[in-house]
């Protein structure tokens, strides 16, 4: 089951956007990402701003997309995503790349790690996914590396980690390539979004229109279920989805406790918790309405 997000997209006006949408900020070294929030925030004058997932303000740069308005509501379904990362791990002692790389596949597939002190959670251990760790480069005592991880895991852990198995190594700098379905492609840096917003107080929307992008962008991660036109008006009052509201049937893969997207042909209604229990199919956690 598939939306057309551009057509939907094409048919919102600037405001519309502004209400429910994201933008895709590439964040500089130097401001932290709560900074660079309230900066969006300001500049755009709205009520509410908040980003996917926090990068350490002095040595991480890199994909920081920002919630508008109704639309940080959705935090809790695009943030906890896999996470892209390249950077630069400084060894202690003298290592071949080779050598390296056979530490880092130590750490692929599933680690425990404790926090750092200075993160704001609490030092417990837990488990997360490393998906690849790849060393590419070589120079001198620095190595280029590129790492795809579950979210939540911390990189400079991982690196000091690898490290004590080599006579030490910490991470020197670290880019945000990729934070779930957003990458660095789509981004525009701090530079770019200044000029943006210069064009949009002068009465021009169309570069602004281009970098927003709507809060249904859910639907690409989230399954689909449709229910009819003529329910919308109760579904928007908080009621359940119920199999009398169904225009189609929802795919036999969505399981009990999954996360699912309702629209009603091609209104996007909020996101559900799938029941599927005999009448109920669905519950609300957020309605936009």
């Amino acid at each position: 089951m598939e939306i057309n997000l551009n057509k939907i997209k094409e048919g919102k006006t600037t405001e519309e956007l502004l209400k429910f949408g994201i933008i895709n900020i590439d964040k500089p070294l130097g401001p932290t990402s709560f900074w660079v929030s309230q900066y969006v925030k300001n500049a755009l004058g709205l009520s509410k701003t908040s980003h996917l997932g926090t990068l350490d303000p002095t040595i991480v740069s890199g994909v920081l997309p920002v919630a508008l308005n109704r639309a940080c509501r959705l935090n809790e379904y695009l943030m906890h995503k896999d996470k892209t990362y390249v950077g630069i791990i400084r060894v202690h002692k003298e290592i071949s790349i080779e050598n390296l790389q056979k530490t880092a596949n130590n750490f692929i597939g599933k680690i425990n790690q404790i926090p750092p002190k200075r993160s704001s959670v609490k030092r417990a251990v837990r488990e997360r996914e490393v998906k690849s760790f790849n060393i590419l480069e070589k120079k001198d005592k620095d190595f280029l590396f590129l790492s795809q991880v579950q979210a939540g895991t911390y990189i400079r852990k991982l690196c000091s980690d690898a490290g004590e198995k080599i006579g030490g190594a910490h991470m020197l700098e670290l880019r945000r390539t990729e934070a779930g379905i957003f990458n660095e492609e789509s981004s525009i840096n701090l530079y770019e979004f200044d000029k943006i917003i210069e064009e949009y107080k002068k009465g021009n929307e169309s570069p602004l229109r281009k970098v927003l992008v709507s809060g249904e962008i859910v639907s690409t991660i989230l399954p689909i279920i449709k229910i009819r036109k003529d329910v919308v008006k109760k579904v928007l009052t908080g009621s359940p989805i119920f199999s009398s509201f169904l225009a189609e049937i929802p795919d036999k893969k969505i399981k009990s406790g999954d996360k699912v997207v309702v629209y009603a042909e091609d209104r996007f209604i909020g996101c559900y918790n799938y029941i599927n229990s005999k009448d109920l199919i669905a519950k609300p956690e957020f309605v936009l309405n």
